[in-house]
């Protein structure tokens, strides 16, 4: 194994084994840390945690047993991805596992860049940008969980680390490689171990991952690794491949617990031509809704491409959260998509759209999956998988905030087995 990744998230995970396997690296999604080897074609292996909004403590300790195994298999470089909305907290958790991972490497100055061009995440003069708009007015700042309120990564950085962060300005960037490789050598960052690098376009994430080509440690969204893979073509050490996906055959539904706005209107889409069921969060912690009810909706509506969904306005799940409690809420939803996908599975659905980070980590833990094959792209960060053995699971999970309006029908459509 060459390189390592190790994401906060389950469809994070998806997103950066997606732009690996794009660039000709053999790429394994695990789940969870691995208690056994990779298999032996296995050029880039991503360790999928679900640690993005569990206490910092906890979450440096299960990416440290994950760099363990990754350096057991051999990599020669690690990547701490995160979302390239820096989903985080005062407190954590990017800072306090990127520190960590610093230190346990001996990693000295040590990229930090959450541009993602192709969905329209940018970073200048330090501050994150979603499209047109300053991370902090995009919507992000509504978050249930992680509201990011400051597009400063560097301000935000400060206040989940210890030391210092450093920062790398566009116009080093734009001058290519060497200028970057130069600018992180510089006497200003020899005490900086994070450093914020700018970056508007992929010709400028090439550029910085060109520059990182012995770096131990990078951390970013998925656009950090479009220059990587390159690195170990030049060093003769990768020859590319393309993962033949053979799709899987059987029925296929749709899961949606993100209440991004970008989930919201593919759900909004969705019902307009297909079956839907509202999932109440307040029915749901009064058990006036069971798993079973719900798969039953499901698997009775299956050739139709059906969808539950628990998604709503960030104002109605904050009036929701703070009634019943927000972690008690999250909890209980998670659980009841783990149940129902397990249902589904026992009842013969052999394809599964997921939305949301934290319902895609519930479905793939319930289902005990330990690791998927990476197929061909759907939407930008997000690929096809499937499970490995004689009855395979097609699966699509999907960050709250990627894809396009038709995601379900289209991801239905890649997922499915052809002649």
């Amino acid at each position: 194994m060459l390189l390592g990744c190790i994401a906060d998230d389950f469809t994070g995970a998806s997103d950066i084994a997606n732009t690996l396997a794009r660039q000709g690296m053999a790429t394994t999604q695990f789940i969870g840390v691995p208690n056994h080897d990779a298999g032996e074609r296995c050029d880039a292996g991503v360790i999928a945690l679900k640690t993005r909004s569990i206490e910092a403590d906890e979450a440096v300790n299960q990416a440290l047993q994950a760099l363990r195994w990754l350096k057991g298999q051999g990599c020669r470089q690690i990547i701490f991805k995160y979302c390239s909305t820096f989903d985080s907290t005062p407190k954590g958790n990017i800072g306090p596992v990127a520190e960590a991972l610093a230190v346990a490497l001996d990693a000295k100055q040590v990229v930090v860049c959450p541009a993602f061009s192709e969905t329209g995440r940018t970073v200048y003069q330090g501050n994150l940008f979603v499209h047109d708009r300053p991370l902090a007015e995009s919507g992000m700042e509504k978050h249930p969980i992680n509201p990011m309120t400051d597009s400063d990564i560097r301000r935000w950085l400060r206040l989940q680390t210890k030391g210092s962060v450093g920062h790398i300005p566009f116009a080093v960037v734009r001058s290519g490689s060497a200028k970057i490789r130069q600018a992180l050598r510089e006497p200003r960052l020899a005490d900086t171990r994070l450093v914020v690098v700018d970056a508007l376009s992929e010709i400028d994430l090439v550029e910085i991952g060109q520059a990182v080509s012995d770096a131990p440690l990078v951390t970013g969204a998925s656009g950090i690794a479009l220059g990587l893979p390159r690195n170990f073509i030049r060093m003769k050490l990768l020859t590319p491949s393309q993962f033949v996906f053979g799709g899987v055959s059987g029925p296929a539904v749709a899961l949606a617990g993100s209440c991004s706005s970008a989930t919201r209107e593919q759900v909004n889409l969705h019902k307009r031509k297909h079956p839907t069921l509202a999932i109440r969060p307040r029915e749901v912690m009064l058990d006036q809704v069971s798993a079973r009810t719900i798969a039953e909706f499901l698997m009775g509506n299956a050739s139709d491409l059906p969808l539950a969904y628990s998604s709503d306005t960030p104002e109605n799940v904050a009036s929701t959260q703070r009634e019943l409690g927000q972690d008690a809420v999250s909890r209980r939803l998670d659980r009841l998509f783990g149940e129902v996908a397990s249902l589904l599975v026992q009842g013969g659905i052999a394809r599964l759209i997921v939305a949301g980070g934290e319902t895609s980590g519930a479905v793939v833990s319930a289902l005990g999956i330990t690791s998927l094959q990476v197929g061909p792209e759907i939407d930008p960060g997000v690929p096809a998988l499937k499970t490995e053995g004689n009855h395979s699971i097609g699966l699509a999970l999907k960050s709250g905030n990627f894809g396009a309006p038709d995601f379900f029908e289209k991801a239905a459509r890649i997922l499915e087995a052809r002649p």
